[in-house]
């Protein structure tokens, strides 16, 4: 139907996935690699005159971009996230939040663990200045208690990605447009 529109519209997809990709990595938010390989575009043809196109990411991804007020203080940059963590949110659901390795304390835990980030025994006690053994339940306790407490600056990896491509891909969306309904129109005049 309109072939050259749906072309820019799927390029605009991937322009955005690969920017959004990229700016994550450089902000060195891409720990697991789950953000990263969860950011996609599904593009569907038009049924009804319509054109979806449909950017998807793991619900956390929203967080990490805009941001979210803490309990007790915020980021200036997250000033107009609609995301805020409430008193009464549990602890445990800020560091549970996955539902997965709860054997290292959740993910702040498995983080830990994957940084290799470690609490050491007070000097002057027995074993002073050396790493306590499996204390990572303790330091992803200690690391969502501060996230909820100080809340999350906000990144902006997707609403970037997102600004940029719609500005540089709106002309070339324009003249595909144009170009395609001319196209059109010489088919149903039949003119050559």
């Amino acid at each position: 139907m309109l072939r050259r529109l749906s072309k820019e519209f799927k390029e605009l997809g991937k322009y955005i996935v690969q920017q959004s990709r990229s700016r994550l990595s450089k902000k060195e938010n891409n720990s697991s690699g789950t953000l990263y390989d969860s950011i996609k575009y599904e593009f569907s043809e038009p049924s009804t005159n319509v054109y979806n196109l449909a950017l998807i990411m793991e619900k956390y991804g929203e967080f990490l971009d805009q941001g979210v007020h803490g309990t007790k203080s915020s980021y200036v940059t997250a000033r107009n996230s609609p995301f805020r963590y409430k008193e009464s949110s549990s602890l445990m659901g800020v560091e549970y939040y996955s539902g997965k390795n709860k054997k290292f304390g959740g993910i702040f835990g498995q983080w830990a663990k994957s940084k290799n980030i470690r609490l050491r025994v007070k000097k002057g006690e027995k074993g002073g200045g050396q790493y306590k053994a499996g204390n990572y339940k303790s330091i992803g306790f200690v690391l969502a208690r501060s996230i909820k407490e100080k809340g999350i600056d906000p990144t902006f990896f997707f609403t970037k990605s997102l600004d940029l491509g719609v500005e540089k891909y709106t002309p070339l969306l324009q003249t595909a447009l144009a170009r395609d309904v001319e196209e059109l129109i010489r088919i149903n005049l039949d003119i050559k």
